[in-house]
């Protein structure tokens, strides 16, 4: 069992059942083009995805996809902003998927509950800016770019070292995020299918475990399928991943996800 970490009103990990954290992403250059939401609609799709299941939402503005265009840290800071104005007082938590330190600091002024953090905290800016809000932290294994480790073992010490930069920076409330998915060009999809299967041995590290591998690559690959076709591949992997102690479930498709959270802790025993 891994510790608890308190998400404003929302518990995730020990005891309590898988939590949904559903992406509200804002950025047309996603690989899941299907998903994305304009700012000025943002929170109409937030209200949506809280009915439909989500505990948190995690707002992202940037793509990072390998094949992504680049987008500039204020332009990415100027949608995070727009859409963080909206959904002020929306009555859910709300997430912030970035990497960059003035993004983080920008959206610091309104109300977000939990940083998602890809690089696993190598900005010094970034970390002094998450260590001084005090916000629970999602921290994904990393060494000195997003998602570089090869292998589990590679992994492994990465989450290492991801966890000496929080300590160094105070950073105590964290949920493990492993790093599923094509981050670099020598990443192959054999390093995530090895990945999810060992997902388990995690539970080592006494956090709460992320699993974020919705209508990824490496599913793609097994399916032979474009993303907007790999809903069930998706949730074949989460069903694993819960049963190997996942507590975070980041979601494209909320309203799926949690009617199988829902059957998978009637199925384990829990109402």
């Amino acid at each position: 069992m891994s510790r608890e970490i308190r998400i404003r009103s929302v518990s995730v990990g020990g005891n309590n059942p898988p939590r949904i954290l559903g992406v509200l992403n804002i950025s047309p250059e996603s690989f899941f083009t299907d998903s994305f939401t304009p700012c000025s609609q943002v929170l109409r799709r937030a209200e949506e995805m809280r009915r439909a299941g989500a505990d948190i939402i995690d707002l992202g503005a940037r793509s990072t996809a390998l094949n992504a265009p680049p987008l500039s840290t204020s332009e990415e800071k100027e949608r995070v902003v727009s859409a963080l104005k909206d959904l002020e007082g929306c009555g859910i938590p709300i997430s912030l998927d970035t990497c960059r330190a003035e993004v983080l600091t920008a959206a610091l002024h309104y109300d977000i509950a939990l940083v998602n953090d890809i690089s696993g905290l190598t900005d010094e800016n970034y970390a002094k800016a998450a260590a001084d809000s005090g916000l629970p932290a999602i921290l994904m294994a990393s060494n000195t770019i997003p998602g570089d480790p090869l292998n589990f073992g590679e992994t492994e010490s990465a989450i290492s070292a991801v966890l000496s930069r929080a300590e160094k920076y105070g950073i105590e409330d964290i949920i493990l995020d492993p790093g599923v998915g094509k981050w670099t060009a020598e990443r192959s999809s054999d390093a995530d299918w090895e990945l999810c299967r060992r997902f388990s041995e995690l539970k080592t590290y006494d956090l709460p475990l992320l699993a974020a591998v919705s209508r990824k690559s490496f599913i793609g690959e097994c399916l032979n399928k474009p993303p907007h076709e790999r809903i069930f591949g998706s949730l074949a992997v989460f069903y694993h991943l819960m049963e190997s102690g996942a507590d975070l479930l980041r979601v494209h498709d909320v309203g799926p996800a949690s009617d199988f959270v829902k059957v998978f802790t009637r199925l384990n025993g829990e109402d």
